[in-house]
């Protein structure tokens, strides 16, 4: 809804002159404009639009090209098989006893309908190993897509199992069914999500609004604006180079539904207190969104710029999930500020049944409310409270000190999928790498020589012949460390840079192990790259938001040390509670991200609200208490309601996003519950007008008790 949309001035508040402007003379017809307009926008965007923003298939972190995995990758399109990775199937006892010559005969019979299932049905033989386990190697394609590798592993699952006599099993393992496994974490996440993510901002704004009206229209409107950003995401992000995944997908929604609602929280408690100054709701409207939208504005502008910042990434999946998170901002951004004036404005006051809001009764500011009794506890005491509430954010970062990054790919799911079982029963008899053996790749004139180098690597289990073209040659290399783990990488590390040492070998490592390790590489210098910019784009906002230097550096101290502070939290928790032997390498990045982007919104509500009553003539003290007292509940309401939509993410068995979710929602609640309301109050306390600093906003404005004198 625009600020013009007044019928007439009204009684202004006591505290700020009356809105000027040419008002509109058919307010209410411009707020049905809008709603006919976005249900007319909403229609052609469903019939014509994406289903929704997946543009990719793949499940992968996507590599650059200059990745030597991704150049093996390429090189390996030429061999006579094309790109191919072992799909095993282990076949074991269920009581671990040594397989009998009958047990034998059954496996040698199903390896040949195993075989026509591959790319080269005579690689299809059985293997014994250590008498307990036999394995069949069926090769399948790399380059096909999540669903044709999931369908490939599907039915070598089910030719394997059938009618096998008890006590034999078959689980299938290797590269292509982790694969297949961790795209199966992702079948249908975009409904569970939004399910569940709807379920969560239903409660809490119920419990927020008690009303059995209100908490319809944030949520109608904010969910509207989800499937409109997902939509805009699968158009504009083939034009924009990019490849949004099911996990950036996924995590869009919470995004939006995050977002959007905390603009709506703002927006209401803003607009419930203009009604108790004017008896027009239009005006009401007006006041309360010019109210608003700056700081809605500058708020979504950090988050937009922060996750833009992920398009200088290497991983194409932090790129994509980058651009569709800034889509999706400044989606809930739009229906926060254009299409939810309209739908609360046009029910009038008795959309806030039975807590109907009355001229005359006083603003949240003016009342004696928890929020304003805080606000005397901790002007009573700034220094302390200042000093307490950084000792606990230090005490809580601490936790952070023996941190671990880097997930070993069995370590990577919640529940244990069937390629985690099969690598376990191989692991037991041979080397944890035959599972996923990386491939190495050299000129045909110097294989032999790279062979024999690579046999000499500590970590090599085994270095074998696999064909070769008129130039490169192929050898498989088994490591006796598990794929993802840190002997895997510190062997894949120490193997290319033997290799390379071989004269005109052009040598080269790849596969799905090698992925890993270059994957976490790639990350590495995301973080490098991305959060300084992160920083320093929030600083630039928060500048030019107050107007000030003082304010901006200490605001982005208080989140970053909230930020530390949740990570040591969560990684307690996570060590005492989920035993999780490490974070995924993309997760400190991310959570990173989120939290600085999002956290500093309630630091943009509150020290927006203290500027403006600043202008309007209180003191930095005064307006500081009365700015918290106002913004105390909604921001609160909103930082929980944030927590709890990241912590949705724990609906997928996925580590990583039940890591991201745990270390950005225990971080918004830090933002919420002690650095807005305890920390940056007493900060603003004990600098007083310096905060403002080159600015001078105390004197800008009319002198409040002269006007109510």
């Amino acid at each position: 809804m625009s600020p013009s949309l007044t019928r007439h001035a009204g009684p202004p508040s006591t505290d700020r002159p009356a809105p000027t402007g040419r008002p509109l003379r058919r307010p209410r017809a411009t707020a049905w404009l809008i709603l006919l307009l976005t249900l007319v926008g909403l229609g052609a965007a469903f019939a014509l639009g994406p289903r929704d923003a997946t543009t990719t298939k793949a499940t992968g972190t996507g590599l650059p090209a200059s990745s030597q995995s991704a150049r093996v990758a390429e090189i390996l399109k030429g061999f006579p098989s094309g790109a191919a990775a072992p799909a095993i199937v282990v076949f074991s006892t269920t009581d671990g006893s040594p397989l009998t010559d009958a047990q034998r005969a059954v496996i040698d019979r199903r390896a040949t309908p195993l075989g026509t299932l591959g790319l080269a049905p005579e690689a299809a033989t059985p293997r014994l190993v250590d008498g307990k386990v036999a394995t069949v190697a069926v090769l399948l394609p790399t380059a096909a897509g999540d669903a044709a590798n999931t369908a490939a592993i599907d039915r070598i699952r089910s030719t394997a199992t059938q009618d096998l006599p008890a006590p034999l099993r078959a689980e299938v393992t290797g590269g292509p069914a982790f694969r297949a496994d961790i795209g199966k974490v992702f079948a249908g996440a975009d409904t569970d999500l939004l399910i569940a993510t709807a379920s969560v901002v239903t409660v809490l704004l119920l419990l927020t609004y008690r009303s059995p009206i209100l908490w319809l229209v944030p949520l109608l409107v904010v969910g509207a604006g989800d499937r409109v950003a997902g939509i805009l995401v699968g158009v504009l992000a083939p034009h924009a180079g990019v490849q949004v995944d099911a996990s950036a997908a996924g995590i869009l929604s919470v995004l939006v539904f995050g977002a959007g609602t905390d603009y709506a929280l703002l927006l209401v408690s803003r607009y419930r207190d203009e009604l108790h100054l004017t008896d027009d709701r239009f005006t009401a409207m007006a006041r309360a969104w010019r109210g608003t939208a700056p700081a809605v504005l500058a708020s979504g502008t950090t988050v937009v710029l922060s996750l833009l910042t992920l398009l200088a990434a290497e991983l194409t999946g932090n790129r994509g999930l980058g651009f569709a998170g800034a889509v999706g901002i400044l989606t809930a951004m739009l229906f926060g500020l254009v299409v939810l004036p309209a739908a609360l404005v046009l029910p009038g006051r008795r959309i806030f049944w039975p807590l109907v809001p009355q001229v005359g009764d006083p603003v949240t500011a003016d009342r004696r409310g928890p929020w304003s009794r805080i606000g005397r506890t901790v002007a009573g005491r700034p220094g302390r409270v200042a000093v307490g509430g950084t000792a606990v954010l230090l005490l809580l970062a601490s936790g952070a000190l023996g941190i671990t990054t880097g997930l070993a790919q069995a370590d990577s799911f919640r529940r244990t999928p069937e390629a985690v079982l099969g690598q376990r029963t191989l692991a037991a008899v041979q080397p944890a790498g035959t599972a996923d053996p990386l491939t190495l790749l050299s000129t045909t004139t110097a294989a032999d020589q790279v062979a024999t180098a690579a046999r000499q690597v500590p970590g090599v289990a085994a270095v074998t012949p696999a064909g070769r073209t008129e130039h490169w040659a192929r050898a498989d290399v088994v490591l006796d460390a598990a794929p993802g783990t840190a002997a895997s990488d510190h062997a894949v590390e120490q193997l290319r840079r033997t290799v390379a040492e071989v004269p005109g070998a052009d040598a080269l490592v790849g596969g799905a192990t090698a992925e890993a390790y270059d994957t976490a590489r790639a990350n590495a210098h995301d973080t490098r790259v991305v959060v300084p910019l992160v920083l320093a784009i929030v600083l630039v906002v928060l500048i030019a938001l107050l107007r000030a230097l003082v304010a901006p550096l200490l605001l982005v101290a208080t989140v970053v040390a909230s930020y530390f502070a949740a990570l040591g939290a969560s990684w307690t928790i996570f060590r005492t509670v989920y035993d999780f032997p490490a974070l995924d390498t993309n997760v400190p990045l991310l959570s990173f991200l989120f939290l600085v982007a999002l956290g500093v919104d309630y630091n943009i509500f509150l020290i927006a609200r203290t500027r403006e009553d600043t202008v309007a003539g209180h003191d930095t003290r005064t307006a500081v208490l009365r700015a918290l007292a106002s913004t105390g509940g909604v921001i609160t309401s909103a930082g929980i309601l944030l927590a709890a939509v990241f912590a949705v993410l724990g609906v997928l068995p996925l580590i990583t996003l039940t890591q991201i979710g745990v270390i950005v929602g225990i971080g918004v609640l830090l933002d919420t519950l002690l650095v807005r309301t305890v920390l940056v109050p007493a900060l603003v306390l004990l600098t007083g007008r310096r905060f403002w600093w080159p600015g001078r906003p105390e004197g800008a404005g009319p002198d409040v008790r002269s006007r109510s004198a």
